[in-house]
């Protein structure tokens, strides 16, 4: 067979893509394919910058084209995030291609603090990202990205977010005085929160992060009214009482129709910084077992870390402030298989239109 972009192509056919379970070609990941004589050149795009498996497909790539008689391989990489089946067209948040939502069955497991880093985390490998603060009542993403400011509007129309630490960022706190509490019922909570996704001007993002409040109230069953969510990323302690919360958080988004990408084990164990001793604090592998019990991705296990803390209260998340830290590395692999599970559901089947909020008119 002589070698040319057909003998080319037939053989990336036979690289599948380990996520998506289909070949290259197929896919159209295969750009800008030209041959030489033994030699070939082409570019793989890539279903997000934050892919997991980028080195496998590469050494896939590489053997299939040796094998099919090519000397030379020079092999590029790109990326294009596909968007979830009519996100990018929703009158709420046009431009957005996906949105992920963050949750947990219960308060106190570090939801916002991996929300923060996931977020920071696609940021960081290349991916357009935004992060809004959904938790009405408690918001606390001011204080973990370090921003006091208030947010103005170039139009009139829309607030434009602020920006920190490479993402796209609004939250409740921004508008509110930090010394009152909020006390609304349920239909103002939900009406400020479907006006914080209609009236910000997002951009065009890869992704819309979603810091929900805890537990299974009105603000997910909204969300699930109002838009087409990619997924959501369940957050857990491995102890057995956040487990019991987050398998009902999980069933209540099953009833609701929004796909579970995964769930995170937060306070995985304490590694001492004297001695590197791991102390399981909160149990340990708890969040896995539950995991593969529900028949979903454990997306990583994050440990309890003081740099973690300390970059929370200092407005610096930890992959922002020490990316190279064996801390945010944790962060950053939840990223990458978070960032692949929401490229395996956007290859799912779309779903019914949402019928919820209308734009303004």
């Amino acid at each position: 067979m002589p070698l040319d972009n057909a003998a080319a192509l037939e053989a990336l056919k036979k690289v599948m893509d380990p996520e998506l379970h289909r070949d290259l070609v197929s896919l159209g990941m295969v750009k800008d394919l030209v041959v030489e004589g033994d030699a070939v050149r082409l570019k793989v795009e890539l279903t997000t910058p934050a892919c997991p498996l980028k080195d496998t497909i590469g050494r896939d790539v590489e053997g299939a084209l040796r094998r099919a008689g090519f000397a030379r391989v020079e092999l590029h990489w790109g990326a294009q995030v596909r968007s979830a089946p009519g996100v990018a067209q929703s009158s709420l948040t046009p431009g957005v291609k996906n949105i992920v939502l963050v949750g947990a069955g219960k308060g106190g497991v570090g939801k916002s603090t991996v929300a923060i880093n996931l977020a920071v985390g696609l940021a960081r490998q290349g991916a357009k990202v935004g992060i809004l603060d959904a938790d009405i009542y408690g918001p606390s993403v001011p204080i973990l990205t370090g921003l006091d400011q208030k947010p103005t509007s170039r139009d009139g129309q829309k607030l434009d977010p602020l920006e920190a630490h490479g993402i796209k960022v609004m939250s409740i706190g921004f508008l509110i005085d930090p010394e009152q509490a909020l006390i609304w019922r349920g239909p103002m909570v939900t009406g400020a929160l479907v006006q914080l996704l209609r009236d910000v001007n997002w951009g065009e993002l890869d992704y819309l992060v979603l810091d929900l409040p805890p537990g299974t109230g009105d603000v997910p069953l909204t969300l699930a009214q109002n838009v087409r969510a990619a997924g959501v990323v369940l957050v857990s302690t491995p102890q057995d009482v956040a487990l019991a919360d987050v398998i009902r958080a999980k069933l209540m988004f099953d009833k609701v129709s929004i796909p579970v990408l995964g769930l995170v084990e937060n306070m995985s164990a304490f590694v001492c910084p004297h001695c590197r001793h791991e102390t399981a604090i909160f149990d340990k592998g708890g969040a896995q077992a539950a995991a593969e019990k529900m028949g979903v991705r454990f997306l990583g296990a994050v440990p309890i870390d003081l740099a973690i803390r300390e970059g929370g209260d200092k407005g610096v998340p930890v992959v922002a402030g020490a990316p190279d830290s064996p801390q945010a590395e944790a962060f950053l692999s939840v990223a990458r298989n978070v960032a692949g599970a929401v490229s395996t559901q956007v290859l799912k089947a779309p779903r019914l239109p949402v019928i919820g909020a209308q734009p303004r008119a």
